[in-house]
């Protein structure tokens, strides 16, 4: 067989061959010192010396190409329905929004009078009668009634005809107390029908200020059915019938505080309402909609028109200049007057209802058995179904400012609090809710808009909808309760590509650290030293200009699109300050002045005349907003422009044959020309300014240098404007000459500058021969020059003058260090769109193909190109990788198949049995078949076990010959049994039997869809998991069918994924997500849900996206379309999760603890709009309450034998944590005498958040104090100084505070060393314990002292049922009686300290208190709670004014009663959960509920509700937080404006509700403490959790500084880097997950540096080598990886102890030199099958020598409660041939080993099996901590020990800090600080 086409392929490798280099070679003339090649591993750039150059490349020719067929995407434009514009966006007002077939805004073309397609309802319906054509496009209601005439209409009461100012017109006014008896009405009589059949109806008015306003549609159905659908602001509810919609009407004012239901607020502007009236019906009734019969409008309001259409307008765009546009512009008699110069959304409101947010199906649903609400279904959250109108400002369709859910909407959690800096894994990103599922539309990038409160991080573009003064406001979902959570689920972790529009843009920063380039779209920001990116996103099309202030503060970017559209950045945080539209239909150009207040562009107008515009910005950072200071008009062509940084009135262009000089004055831009005398014909390229040497920034000191395309750079004087020098760059070789010659500025052919960039020494000049050449500004000689692949585009001089930045119009991006003379590559990228990806496992590795011929493979790990195969004559269009060996196949457009080899570089084998272009390739996942097919539909197999891999079959006719080439063409199933692929024709989709080839299904895909006449085709297929048997097919009809792959059976259908043909899909392994590339936009199913909630969509590539996959090891999506995107998944899959199949009604809610991301966030808005109490208790629809957080969920293993009584829906239920034994229950315990102890707690770090009523704050006397474990902490929250109460046996379980705040009640559950639970009664002055009292057999819930103190109540928990009354006088039981049923709460009457309320299943218990001399008798009344409060029980309650009562219930209720009447009167939805916590003050209620959501409510009102027929109004929430789990404790001050409560999650808040925020007081971790670390010189300390958090501590306050999260993945391990390896400002922490991974962050620059997965399972030990540049790793199987903590690379891998766990790896400097062997370091792994191997290593030298190998017997029995306790050794700090081992064996003891002297030389007797091991570098003390909760300190120097208690588990962790003077235990998530002393 003919190699005649050879790969050349070059590495980037340091080593050798493949993957080209960007730079070829740099070098200095006239030297002779060989350049340094260029190190590290990807592609690399430019050798320095001119020994370094590198032969001509030879381009990678294939034989037998083809020509290839031109694209056939569609224009942007060709699309047959009205545009929709759907409310997203950047936060605020507006930006604009992707593109056409991204997140689209849809191009329109009018359709014609016959045929009006319905927006997003699918093909047009035959059964639904055509418009009448006299309704086309629209209709005047008002003028074709002759409304004025009132013939065909009716009015009533107070109807006038005014002039409205704002309008400049007549308008109606319809005003009355009454709204029922004030209206006009359209038709006059009730029996006739208006016969409107235009789905939209726009309603023109405006609400007058403080009344409210009524708009009655009687609306018809297709069968004739009547429905009222009414809108007002009286509604304080939705409400639905089978035959009247019912929707309150929001309107916002600017006011802090506002009552959205309600009346109109002062200020109320004109407002566009659009109402869809096909989608209301479909939605909220499943039905089809007829036409429009009548239409009331009742005061009080004014109302201009009523139009009708099929058309969807856009009200602030109209008139002839947007004909064109694709979207639909207003018509001139419907359009509101704009003033010029203002903005239509300054002055008016549109609504749009019902939003884009919603989905919409294109026909009603099928279905009985569920309401019709249950069908939509939404990928976030909805808020409530209402229409809500703005005052603020808003863009077109941001807004709603309308938005406008359904009744199955979820509530949104706002953010949470953020008291310090939380870091997440990848840049941060702007933060997207998309709530619009399938119809995720888009803003277009005209409109002026104003951004408000954006904020913007960088992955991925989920957007939201909300301005900051709107938060918004959901109901239960009432269909399904399950939610797509977290949302968003994808974050934009890295881009490979550069450029798009141009390859002129790249920046420095200010600071010279980072590179600004743009990547299409997306903007991104690169670190140059770590490679790490964030991102600007919100652009819809290319990037075609970039600018940066002098600063660094303000960034500026154009899109290429036309009309273009500018936006301003905040670069420091990434938010997003303003969108406006340029008068330059396409900037080319952007130039900021130095200060950023003024920024320049230039483009062409429409005309194609040259536009110079000037901004002024310098409002802009301050709120304000962009204004247009100067335009001009100018005939001369316009290259480069720049605003001089001496005067930002003075700019300078240069263009074909002109350089001029621009100034700005009084409001005009001029200029003047340079006179270039003999030059005036050269075609300039660019432009740069110089100050003098002396640097007088006046402009007279300034020069202008310009270069142009001949190879003339000009020296301008610029103040005399003449040219001082001419010079010109040559080739080096003369045409003819001999000898090569050096370059020099004088006459004869030049080569053409592109670029030139100055410092104030040297010039950068980039020209077209591809050289980089560095001169000095006097041009005597070059300094440097480098080579690259293709014409240098770009350069750029670093601020410091110290490096170059070089682009290549070939995409290559990179910089030159001219220090090091070395050459760094930063980005490469394809230079034309990607067709196709695969990804390779065991390298973790990338191919793609592309059309500009190339076949490129990257690493993942580093996005660093790593290889490229070109072909010069035919086109790649499909690859794949072989699942086993390092080969990859590649199909072309000549029908060839080829296997390349990764490791030669070069083809294997080729076959050329394809006619056509292939358009699939697959392989089995056992590697043994290939399969491929072609354009002519051919199918063929291939034998990959074979090394030629031979052709086993090749049928004819078998795959639609016309389908595109794509990843989804063919499809293997999982077990590779399978073949399934679209054809013989589009229609069908068949199963084939991958081994045979035996035709098993053939579906017929054109006959599913019967509803929508046409015949369907199939596009794409993909194949579930073998368990499961589905395929998944995409359809031209916008759909994807999940078939049975056995019997061909429709299984379920998603039906309108995207308005275009989904062209590839992908399935993850474990089938919870579905990934579909449509059209510009990449969307994520939650397929494991059958009654999906919606995709989640994320935009970002300007083209429609190519193809999707899932990365190897599941956790990143991979898109390519015009760039290559990884996205980080933010929920990792789960191997147990279930298949899908049928899902209950209702589904539990995910806790808050689930949705937190990398960082904890809480908001600080008040949540402004909610569901109103109703008086008599009405009737209440059932909804489907979520169980609150932490539920019952445990079971008492005590009383099994038992009957148990169910406990509550309540998260207050305690769950006391599994303890071991007590610390005293076995004999060799040494408790020290107090005077002297060695160890004394100094500090304790965590909250017990499975508590409940465990904290406690008095503001008066600054008293506070919470629990922790067994332990009454005791805290000043001034200084941070803590006082610990010890003596509980148990968790304790809550506490209580006396009124006189004298004492405090705590009490624990049972220990196993005591049969009743303990009460301490504490003198809080003193902190001594003064009672210890026990009565409860089973856990207390609750204490309470009553109102004078003379009594103590506890309360047991819902096992015993307990009631008890103690004197306070001695601690006496006084009474106590057994309750019928379970309690959930208690609490004194504050008025009557007789008088004390239980709450429970139903029932409110008054207790009457009545003494009889030394005795209390009590009397019982018990109420029932009425049956509209609704099912649920009473969790919670509290006293208010006189004489009221508030109770919560488990289903989110607050039912108020009447003490004195014995009654509940009222109750209103205060939560979708539990109310676990209510406290009051006279006028305010503070409510908590299970999932952390915390409200205050106004409920002054209340008492004058008791009395019927009262007018008080309703109460309304004034503010909300939500905080990061269930509320637990509370404790406010009298007037319950600030407060401190506690959640779930272990976190104590202090809360302001003035301020409405949020600060964490104490912060612990929410589960299992499994490592200390501790910093250089001791400063910080790091701690590592299995919730997935890294967190760094301040040491000497332990407050929290740093917390690095990683979303469901828990960290195992951690390490600090030594001191030894570099400075402090660059300590690392490595740490390892259980999904494999090891993480490298950065602790200065809070940031992870690096990500590496050196391990296939669960990593159990990290720590670093001495000197800090290795990282040793061991895992559960017993592996330990050796690696680079700078590049990931694993250079070793030591199996020795394979087969048990690796529990430790120890690392010390080798000291001892009589050991045999040499190296640097010593180390030693510890397994879990008792085995300790030592080593010895160099690893710089790659050198480790096994030392010793030592093993220990295995016990008979343990006496560890059924887990065998850990195998831990370590070495000796203060001898360094001694090593330490605790572990299970046949005694209990610590044995120490002599590597010297081969034995062991001592053992030390313990009480128990040890689980934790740590020693004293300075001192002679060993730590062991113990499952008995007990901690050993042994004086090894002595041999004397004691014993400490404290904590309430497992002692599994204790670390010594490097100083010893402080040593950290911790017990589950608790750890305890003590303070070694006597030593």
């Amino acid at each position: 067989m003919s190699r005649a086409g050879r790969a050349d392929a070059k590495a980037g490798s340091s080593s050798g061959a493949m993957a080209r280099d960007s730079a070829r070679r740099a070098r200095v003339p006239g030297s002779g010192v060989p350049g340094s090649r260029v190190g590290g591993r990807g592609a690399q750039g430019p050798r320095l010396g001119p020994e370094a150059r590198v032969p001509a490349r030879a381009e990678y020719r294939l034989p037998g190409a083809h020509p290839r067929a031109p694209g056939a995407w569609l224009p942007s434009g060709a699309r047959t329905r009205p545009a929709r514009l759907a409310g997203v966006g950047v936060a605020g007002e507006g930006a604009e929004s992707p593109g056409p077939t991204g997140s689209c805004l849809v191009p329109e073309a009018r359709p014609s009078p016959s045929v009006a397609p319905a927006r997003g309802a699918g093909p047009p319906d035959a059964r639904r009668p055509l418009p009448a054509a006299w309704q086309h496009p629209f209709l005047n209601v008002f003028r074709h009634f002759r409304v004025d005439e009132w013939k065909r209409s009716a009015k009533q009461g107070d109807v006038a005809v005014v002039t409205d100012k704002t309008l400049k017109g007549a308008v109606y006014r319809i005003r009355g107390s009454v709204s029922a008896a004030n209206y006009i009405q359209l038709p006059k009589n009730s029996t006739q029908s208006l016969g409107l059949t235009g789905r939209y109806l726009y309603v023109l008015f405006r609400p007058l200020p403080n009344k409210h306003f009524v708009i009655h549609l009687d609306v018809s159905t297709e069968d004739n059915q009547v429905i009222r659908v009414s809108f007002s602001n009286l509604f304080k509810e939705f409400k639905s019938t089978a035959t009247r919609l019912q929707f309150p009407f929001v309107l916002e004012a600017r006011t802090p505080q506002r009552d959205l239901v309600g009346l109109v607020p002062h200020g109320a502007r004109w407002t566009f309402l659009q109402l869809d009236l096909q989608d209301i019906l479909l939605v909220y009734l499943n039905r089809r909609y007829g036409h429009l019969k009548s239409v009331r409008l009742c005061a009080s309001l004014l109302v201009r028109n009523l139009y009708t259409s099929d058309l969807c307008f856009e009200p602030a765009i109209s008139g002839a200049p947007w004909a064109k546009l694709p979207v639909t512009p207003m018509p001139r008699e419907m359009a509101f007057p704009v003033p010029k110069g203002e903005s239509w959304h300054d002055r008016y409101v549109h609504v749009r209802f019902p939003s884009d947010s919603l989905k919409v199906p294109s026909k009603p649903i099928e279905k009985s058995g569920s309401p019709p609400e249950a069908v939509l279904l939404g990928p976030g959250p909805h808020p409530l179904p209402c229409p809500v109108a703005s005052s603020k400002p808003v863009r077109f369709s941001v807004s709603p400012v309308v938005q406008t859910p359904s009744p199955t909407a979820s509530s949104q959690a706002p953010l949470a609090p953020r008291p310090f800096p939380e870091v997440s894994l990848s840049q941060e990103r702007s933060e997207a809710s998309n709530a619009d599922g399938p119809g995720f539309h888009s803003l277009e990038p005209w409109a002026r808009v104003k951004a408000s409160d954006i904020h913007t991080a960088a992955a991925g573009t989920h957007v939201l909808t909300h301005e900051s003064t709107e938060v918004p406001v959901a109901l239960e979902d009432a269909g399904s309760c399950k939610r797509f959570l977290p949302d968003p689920i994808l974050r934009l972790k890295g881009v490979i590509g550069f450029g798009g529009h141009s390859t002129r843009q790249a920046l420095w920063t200010p600071d010279g650290t980072a590179v600004v380039y743009p990547c299409h779209a997306v903007i991104v920001v690169l670190l140059v030293d770590t490679g790490e990116q964030r991102f600007f996103l919100g652009h819809t099309d290319k990037v075609s200009a970039l600018a940066l202030d002098g600063s660094g503060s303000l960034l500026a970017s154009a899109q290429a699109r036309t009309p273009s559209v500018i936006r301003l950045w905040d670069f420091q945080t990434g938010r997003c300050l303003c969108v406006f539209q340029s008068p330059v239909h396409v900037v080319c150009s952007l130039s900021f002045s130095d200060s950023g207040s003024l920024l320049c562009g230039v483009g062409k107008d429409r005309h194609g005349r040259t536009m110079v515009v000037a901004w002024g910005t310098g409002q802009v950072g301050l709120g304000g907003e962009v204004v247009v200071l100067a335009k001009a008009h100018t005939d001369f062509d316009v290259q480069a422009f720049r605003v001089t940084f001496f005067d930002e009135t003075r700019m300078a262009s240069c263009g074909q044959g002109s350089v001029r000089l621009w100034r700005l004055r009084g409001g005009a831009l001029r200029s003047c020309p340079v006179d270039l005398g003999e030059h005036h014909v050269l075609q300039f390229t660019d432009l740069a300014f110089k100050q003098a040497q002396d640097g007088c920034p006046k402009p007279s000191a300034a020069m202008l240098f310009v270069c142009s395309r001949s190879g003339h750079i000009l020296e301008i004087d610029c103040q005399c404007m003449v040219v001082r020098h001419a010079r010109r760059l040559l080739p080096t070789q003369i045409p003819g000459g001999p000898h090569p010659q050096k370059q020099t500025f004088s006459t004869g052919p030049g080569i053409a500058i592109s670029s030139l960039s100055l410092s104030s020494a040297v010039c950068a000049v980039g020209s077209a021969d591809g050289y980089l050449r560095l001169w000095p500004l006097d041009f005597s000689s070059v300094l440097l020059e480098a080579e690259h692949e293709g014409p240098v585009s770009s350069v750029c001089v670093s601020p410091d003058g110290l490096r170059v930045l070089s682009a290549t119009s070939s995409g290559h991006l990179g910089f030159l260090d001219t220090p090091s003379r070395v050459y760094h590559m930063l980005a490469r990228s394809h230079t034309a769109p990607v067709l196709a990806l695969a990804t390779e496992q065991r390298r973790g590795q990338l191919a793609t193909v592309s059309q500009d011929r190339t076949v490129r493979i990257w690493d993942l790990a580093t996005l660093q190109q790593l290889y490229d195969f070109t072909s010069l004559e035919e086109a790649p269009c499909t690859v794949t990788f072989h699942p086993t060996r390092p080969i990859f196949f590649c199909g072309f457009s000549s029908g060839a198949v080829r296997s390349f080899s990764l490791e030669a570089a070069e083809v294997l084998v080729e076959h050329t049995c394809h006619q056509g272009a292939i358009t699939g390739l697959t392989a089995t996942p056992d590697g043994r078949l290939l399969f491929s097919s072609c354009s002519r539909g051919s199918l063929a197999q291939y034998n990959c076990a074979d090394p030629q891999w031979h052709v086993l079959r090749v049928a004819a006719d078998m795959v639609w010959p016309d389908a595109p080439a794509s990843p989804s063409t063919l499809a293997v199933s999982r077990d590779g049994r399978l073949l399934a692929f679209v054809g013989p024709s589009r229609h069908t989709v068949t199963v084939m039997g991958s081994a045979s080839l035996d035709e098993l299904l053939r579906v017929d895909i054109g006959t599913l869809d019967l509803a929508s006449g046409r015949l369907d085709s199939a596009m794409a297929v993909c194949f579930g998991p073998a368990a499961l048997g589905h395929l998944l097919v995409s359809t031209s009809s916008n759909r994807v069918v999940v078939l049975d792959a056995a019997s061909g059976r429709i299984i379920r259908e998603l039906p309108g994924v995207h308005p275009e043909p989904c062209s590839s899909l992908m399935l993850s392994e474990d089938t919870r997500f579905l990934l579909m590339a449509a059209g510009r936009a990449v969307k994520v199913w939650d397929y494991t849900t059958q009654a999906s909630p919606g995709p989640q969509v994320y935009i970002g590539h300007s083209e429609p996206v190519q193809a999707v996959t899932f990365s190897p090891d599941q956790q990143q999506v991979l898109s390519a379309g015009d760039a290559v995107f990884l996205w980080d998944i933010l929920a990792t899959t789960e191997s147990n999760q279930s298949f899908p199949g049928p899902s209950p009604a209702c589904e539990a809610g995910l806790g808050t603890g689930q949705l937190e991301d990398a960082a904890s966030r809480a908001s600080e808005l008040p949540r402004q709009q909610v569901p109103k109490p109703s008086q008599a208790s009405p009737p209440r629809q059932g909804i489907c309450a979520r169980p609150p957080e932490g539920g019952d969920g445990t079971s008492d293993t005590k009383n099994s034998g038992a009957p148990r009584t169910t406990c509550p829906a309540s998260h207050k239920a305690f769950t006391p944590a599994r303890a071991s034994r007590g610390p005293h229950s076995a004999k060799g315990t040494s408790l020290p005498p107090a005077s002297i102890e060695w160890l004394r707690l100094k500090a304790v770090v965590g909250y017990s958040g499975n508590g409940r009523a465990n904290m406690v704050w008095r503001p008066d006397t600054g008293f506070f104090a919470y629990t922790c474990g067994r332990l009454v902490v005791v805290e000043d929250l001034y200084s941070g100084a803590q006082q610990h109460w010890p003596g509980h046996p148990a968790e304790i379980s809550t506490l209580a505070l006396s009124h006189s705040a004298q004492v405090l009640a705590s009490a624990s559950g049972r220990s196993s060393t005591t049969d009743r639970c303990q009460i301490r009664v504490w003198d809080v002055s003193g902190g001594l314990c003064q009672h210890l009292i026990s009565h409860h057999s089973t856990t207390v819930l609750a204490l309470a002292f009553s109102p004078d103190d003379r009594l103590l109540v506890t309360l047991g928990d819902h096992d015993g049922r307990t009631l008890a009354l103690w004197g306070t006088a001695t601690y006496d039981l006084v009474s106590s009686t057994r309750l019928p049923e379970p309690v959930h709460g208690m609490a004194f009457n504050p008025w009557d300290a007789g008088e004390l309320t239980c709450v429970g299943q139903g029932t409110v218990t008054f207790w009457l208190l009545q003494q009889c001399g030394a005795d209390i008798s009590l009397q019982v009344h018990r109420e029932q709670v009425p049956e509209t409060v609704g099912a649920g029980e009473l969790t919670s309650l509290c006293y208010g004014a006189p004489p009221l009562l508030y109770c919560g219930t488990s289903s989110g209720q607050v039912c108020v009663w009447d003490t004195r009447a014995g009654r509940c009167f009222l109750s209103w939805e205060a939560d979708d959960a539990g109310i676990g916590l209510l406290l009051c003050s006279s006028s305010r209620l503070v409510s908590g509920s299970s999932t952390g959501r915390l409200r205050l409510w106004a409920v002054g009102p209340v008492s004058e509700l008791r009395c019927e027929g009262s007018g008080a109004s309703s109460v309304f929430m004034e503010r909300e937080l939500v905080l990061d789990g269930a509320v637990v404790s509370a404790s406010f001050d009298d007037s319950v404006d600030m407060g401190v409560v506690g959640t779930r999650a272990g976190t104590l808040w202090f809360i302001s509700w003035a301020e409405g925020t949020s600060t964490r007081l104490i912060s612990g971790h929410r589960s299992k403490v499994n490592e200390v670390v501790f910093g250089p010189g001791e400063s910080h300390c790091a701690t590592c959790s299995e919730d997935g958090s890294v967190r760094v501590w301040a040491l000497a306050s332990m407050e929290l500084v740093i917390q690095f999260q990683v979303l469901n993945q828990s960290c195992l391990c951690l390490a600090w880097s030594p001191w030894c390896c570099g400075h402090p400002e660059q300590q690392r922490l490595a740490a390892g997950y259980g999904d494999g991974s090891l993480r490298i962050f950065s602790v200065s620059r809070t940031a992870m540096e690096l990500r590496m997965r050196p391990h296939p399972v669960a990593l159990t030990t990290v720590t670093f080598s001495t000197d800090g540049q290795t990282v040793l790793s061991g895992d559960k199987d017993g592996l330990v990886a050796v690696s680079h903590s700078r590049t990931g690379m694993t250079f070793r891998v030591l199996s020795d102890h394979q087969g048990a766990p690796i529990s430790t790896i120890c690392v010390t400097r080798k000291e001892c030199e009589d050991l045999g062997v040499e190296g640097t370091d010593l180390w030693l792994a510890a397994s879990g099958d008792q085995q300790v191997s030592v080593w010895a290593s160099d690893w710089l030298r790659n050198r480790c020598e096994l030392v010793d190998w030592l093993s220990f017997p295995m016990p008979a029995t343990t006496e560890t409660q059924g887990h065998l306790p850990p195998s831990l050794a370590a070495f000796c700090p203060w001898d360094g041939a001694l090593l330490m081992y605790v572990g299970p064996g046949v005694d209990k003891e610590v044995i120490i080993y002599d590597l010297s002297q081969k034995q062991v030389v001592e053992k030390i007797p313990l009480p128990f099996f040890a689980m934790s091991l740590s020693l004293s570098p300075g001192t002679r003390l060993l730590a062991l901590g113990f499952a008995e909760c007990m901690l050993r300190l042994v004086d090894c120097a002595t041999g004397t020990a004691q014993d400490f208690a404290g904590h309430n588990n497992a002692v599994h962790l204790c670390r010594f800090t490097p100083s010893a003077r402080l040593l950290f235990t911790a017990a589950c998530n608790e750890i305890l600080v003590w303070e070694v002393s006597g030593h």
